[in-house]
């Protein structure tokens, strides 16, 4: 990944130019904006290629090697040129997304998380990739994992999406630090088990801190459904997220970080500065280790660290964490031939090969289950046995539930967990303060 001052260079070098312009940079042509790039219909072949708009975002490998793939795709036939804009993170790429459909200068295809391709699917802005599916001979959705596959869907039938790559998150540990601090790592089967390690790692005196958790709700969004909690209860209406179970976890967390010192967070920073930070503190040594995305491991010294599935909240609880999905989106908007090469890559990114490159490289859960019969995945999967912790943990994960509020509920335990994170706002208060506005936004959408 990025390091810190990496980061920030790069995001001023390639956006200097472009900072009132809403569709940001591109990866291959810093100064030009997307508009120019969409309406130029560039290729090898003398402007014979129908170009193709592509946004996403992610980590410095991520990005790289999704760029590899979309180079690779354009060289394997001669009707269709994908050009990439890259944005700083999901959450920017979706804001300028906004910006560019307003401005009638959006992409053809787009990477988003399913809930912002739902609200986008909701505003009739996306194609139904049925009409493209039904068509593909090749296509078969039971080749897909489900859990991954479902998050595209509507409820009238229609699919807004197609997921690119599963993501859970796991534990990071330093297996120096394990060791020094005499922990069994096949030991942690509980978030206690994992806050008496970092207590006793703090305890050796070599390490700032025991543990790192991520930044943000996620992680303890994870450990809350951990331990039993719920987002909705079961008839819709009633937003439950100042249950004991969700206030047991918060305040947990609250303790460690504020009152035992033996956590710490990185927050803040542009775009994934605060998740690099995390991360070389445990490469450096100075945490016992850290929660972080299935994505992370191309980017990780698995000499220096290890990975496990993230652990029950008790004894008395199951693991639950979640598992998600990115997906890609085709606009509306796009011309007929637009769509078709945007639809063409989509299946391209989702092939066992392009599937093989993507997960070995940058170590996200694949979505296409025949992965698992291709030689060189198996092969990989014996020599990297770190890649297979995010896989069986995504088996038995909880799949986030869909926000009727349009991600009012999961901002508002946001707000919630910079309080208890941050804040050191006692768990009870903060989740609250969530309810009463998170239910608030359900009883709009209700009525």
């Amino acid at each position: 990944m990025l390091k810190k001052m990496i980061s920030a260079a790069l995001a001023v070098l390639l956006c200097a130019t472009s900072l009132l312009n809403a569709t940001g940079c591109t990866a291959t042509n810093a100064g030009k904006s997307a508009q120019d790039s969409k309406t130029t219909q560039t290729s090898a072949n003398d402007g014979k290629k129908t170009t193709v708009e592509f946004w996403y975002a992610g980590g410095k490998t991520a990005v790289g090697v999704i760029q590899d793939i979309v180079d690779k795709y354009n060289k394997s036939q001669d009707k269709y040129e994908v050009k990439t804009v890259t944005q700083a993170d999901y959450d920017e790429t979706y804001q300028k997304l906004q910006a560019a459909i307003a401005g009638n200068s959006a992409p053809d295809l787009v990477l988003l998380s399913p809930s912002a391709a739902r609200t986008l699917d909701e505003k009739n802005l996306l194609a139904d990739l049925n009409e493209y599916t039904k068509k593909d001979d090749t296509f078969n959705k039971d080749d897909l994992i489900s859990a991954f596959y479902s998050q595209g869907t509507n409820d009238k039938g229609g699919q807004f999406a197609l997921p690119a790559y599963g993501t859970t998150q796991v534990l990071y540990y330093n297996i120096k630090a394990f060791e020094d601090a005499g922990v069994d790592p096949s030991s942690i089967k509980t978030w206690q088990d994992l806050g008496d390690a970092a207590k006793k790692i703090k305890a050796t005196g070599k390490y700032e801190y025991g543990w790192e958790p991520m930044w943000g709700p996620d992680n303890m969004i994870d450990a809350a459904l951990s331990n039993g909690a719920s987002v909705f209860s079961k008839d819709g209406k009633k937003v439950t997220i100042n249950s004991k179970q969700w206030v047991e976890v918060f305040e947990q967390f609250r303790k460690w970080i504020h009152d035992d010192k033996t956590m710490a967070i990185h927050s803040g920073g542009q775009g994934w500065e605060y998740w690099y930070d995390t991360i070389d503190d445990v490469i450096q040594n100075k945490a016992g280790g850290y929660t972080g995305s299935s994505g992370d491991q191309a980017d990780l010294d698995f000499s220096i660290v290890q990975a496990i599935e993230q652990p029950a909240w008790s004894s008395a609880t199951e693991s639950k964490p979640t598992a998600g999905a990115q997906t890609m989106s085709i606009l509306k908007s796009s011309s007929d031939a637009e769509k078709q090469g945007a639809y063409d890559f989509l299946r391209y990114f989702m092939s066992v090969d392009s599937q093989v490159e993507w997960s070995t490289t940058v170590g996200y859960v694949p979505v296409n289950k025949k992965i698992m019969e291709d030689d060189t995945y198996k092969k990989y999967l014996e020599d990297h046995p770190q890649a297979v912790v995010p896989f069986n943990q995504a088996k038995h994960a909880s799949i986030y539930p869909v926000d009727p509020t349009n991600g009012q509920v999961h901002d508002a335990l946001k707000v919630a967990a910079d309080k208890v994170e941050i804040d050191n706002v006692p768990a009870k208060e903060a989740l609250d303060e969530a309810q009463k506005t998170a239910q608030a936004a359900l009883d709009a959408v209700n009525k």
